[in-house]
């Protein structure tokens, strides 16, 4: 029940229609008996500043952040975590209160700061995990923008020997990879640049352990794209994960399954970067099957 003490999470984003994010994580909150409800708000580009501002003197304990707000929010935080500050991105925020009594003459003030962290990244390398070690593994990715990044980040930090990056516009992938060599430099990893296109794909593809397509290629409603790669092109010993998550069956997904490659649906990612995202904010463990149910019930899975 809603009342006086009930706690504020949220998602901010324009547009904020299409959020599965509220279901997901309600199902977590009632769960766990927790006084809290998860609101998705609608924020214009031009009044972020005011929505952060707004968040803290409403008690707001944190917050989502999707699209087109995940770089430009960063410049609105106190903090940013180590990571999110590499992929220049924040997708979760935390608000810390802390009440400061500076006299006794005077009642107790509330300091309000802000932190911003990325469990995109953090979610994609969670669902493959369920499939594979990724000790070790080459990894092949398709695509250079926002998510590619996060993904690139965070496979890069966990412990992977190989990654190749192919887009179409190359100097996109090039700044990426520059990005992460810089970054991670201490990290002893392969990290190769490749124009996309099917013979270099297939090339990548043919030693590669696990492959991620990070573009939209068969997002609902373009479901009848061409494939971004054809099962010839895969093997039985990859994992295939395609980040999109409507339609779950992907052109991607249905040329993997061919192949008799392991699948990773979108889905999974969308619930991992969820589930760190409540366990920042809340401190503790996420009931993943009720989320993941939940989630699957929006999606109409």
């Amino acid at each position: 029940m809603i009342d006086g003490k009930t706690k504020i999470l949220g998602v901010i984003g324009d547009p904020i229609e299409h959020t599965f994010s509220p279901a997901m994580h309600n199902a977590g909150l009632k769960e766990l008996g927790l006084n809290y409800i998860y609101l998705p708000f609608h924020v214009k580009p031009d009044r972020l500043s005011l929505a952060i501002e707004g968040g803290k003197s409403l008690g707001i304990q944190g917050l989502n952040v999707t699209i087109p707000h995940k770089s430009n929010v960063m410049k609105h935080l106190d903090e940013i975590d180590q990571v999110a500050s590499m992929i220049g991105a924040v997708n979760t925020i935390q608000f810390n209160y802390n009440e400061t009594n500076e006299s006794s003459n005077q009642d107790n003030e509330i300091n309000v700061t802000t932190k911003g962290f990325n469990t995109d990244g953090y979610g994609c390398v969670r669902a493959i995990q369920e499939k594979t070690s990724i000790n070790d593994k080459k990894v092949t990715i398709t695509g250079a923008g926002g998510a590619a990044r996060a993904v690139a980040f965070q496979m890069a930090n966990s412990g992977i020997s190989e990654l190749s990056i192919l887009n179409r516009n190359v100097q996109k992938a090039e700044s990426l990879a520059s990005d992460l060599r810089t970054n991670l430099a201490s990290i002893d990893i392969d990290i190769n640049i490749q124009a996309y296109d099917l013979d270099n794909l297939g090339k990548e593809l043919s030693d590669s352990d696990i492959f991620i397509d990070t573009t939209p290629i068969g997002m609902y409603p373009n479901v009848k794209d061409k494939p971004i790669a054809s099962a010839d092109m895969m093997h039985e010993d990859l994992v295939v994960n395609d980040i999109v998550y409507t339609p779950m069956e992907t052109s991607l997904i249905k040329e993997a399954k061919k192949a008799n490659a392991e699948v990773v649906y979108g889905y999974k990612m969308l619930l991992y970067q969820g589930i760190r995202s409540f366990e920042i904010w809340l401190g503790c463990e996420a009931p993943v099957d009720v989320m993941e149910k939940a989630l699957l019930d929006a999606l109409g899975i």
